[in-house]
């Protein structure tokens, strides 16, 4: 018991100290809602004068919203593998590796400031809602679900970021590496279009698209109020972040090797 305490008590601190550069330098997360904004001030726009892509009869604006959150927190998750590079690269990484702290509880703290960031893509992207007057679902509980879902979803893709780090083990391969992921996963879900729209080929591989569960979580509690598969999304998620984080903390010491 002593020994989870010192664990968890550990992951808290890492996270603790990420979150202290995000406050100090808080530069990068605004410039990487640049991209989420032009997908709901352009595209979004543009797309909610034709009639019939969004079910239910939502406007387009109000179904692509979810989804350009979780393309924003997908962003600044995947690319975290960068910044243990680097990290690598200053000897930061073996002297936090070198301390009693559990490899498990450097991934968790890691991945728990990846959701801090996340949290933050939230708040911008719920905030540029109420400004261009997308009407969705602002129930206390609802949003605090949606939080919920940012972090772990943040912490899912982190950790395979830091996984992908192990063996890729350089700055510029992270880099191409979170490129060809991101949009792959992100037009292959129901982020921006209903799967029903894709190609039969697309919607077999949205449905092992985590990125999927994740969108469909949020609409639910953003916009639909129809929680029948919020069980589901949430389980998937939860399990593929668990399964990603013990990838990561095992493959850990072999990126400083």
């Amino acid at each position: 018991m002593n020994s989870f305490r010192r664990a968890v008590a550990s992951a808290f601190t890492i996270a603790e100290i990420e979150a202290r550069k995000v406050r100090h330098d808080s530069t990068e997360l605004w410039m990487r809602t640049v991209q989420p904004a032009l997908w709901l001030l352009i595209f979004g726009t543009v797309f909610n004068a034709i009639r019939g892509i969004a079910p239910g009869g939502y406007s387009y604006l109000q179904y692509i919203a979810p989804g350009v959150l979780a393309q924003s927190v997908l962003f600044v998750a995947i690319f975290y593998g960068i910044t243990i590079v680097w990290e690598r690269d200053v000897g930061l990484l073996t002297k936090l590796l070198s301390t009693p702290s559990p490899r498990i509880s450097v991934v968790v703290g890691k991945t728990l400031a990846a959701g801090v960031r996340g949290i933050f893509q939230g708040i911008m992207i719920f905030a540029l809602a109420l400004i261009i007057g997308v009407n969705l679902r602002f129930d206390p509980l609802d949003v605090a679900g949606v939080f919920f879902v940012v972090v772990l979803f943040a912490m899912c893709f982190a950790s395979l970021s830091m996984t992908l780090a192990s063996f890729l083990r350089t700055r510029d391969r992270m880099m191409g590496i979170g490129q060809a992921i991101t949009m792959p996963l992100f037009f292959a879900s129901n982020a921006i279009y209903p799967v029903s729209l894709m190609p039969p080929i697309l919607q077999d591989i949205s449905t092992y698209n985590p990125l999927s569960y994740v969108v469909d979580a949020m609409r639910a509690m953003l916009l639909t109020g129809d929680y029948a598969n919020l069980p589901l999304d949430i389980l998937v998620l939860l399990a593929t972040t668990v399964a990603l984080i013990a990838c990561a903390s095992v493959l850990l010491k072999k990126l400083i090797e």
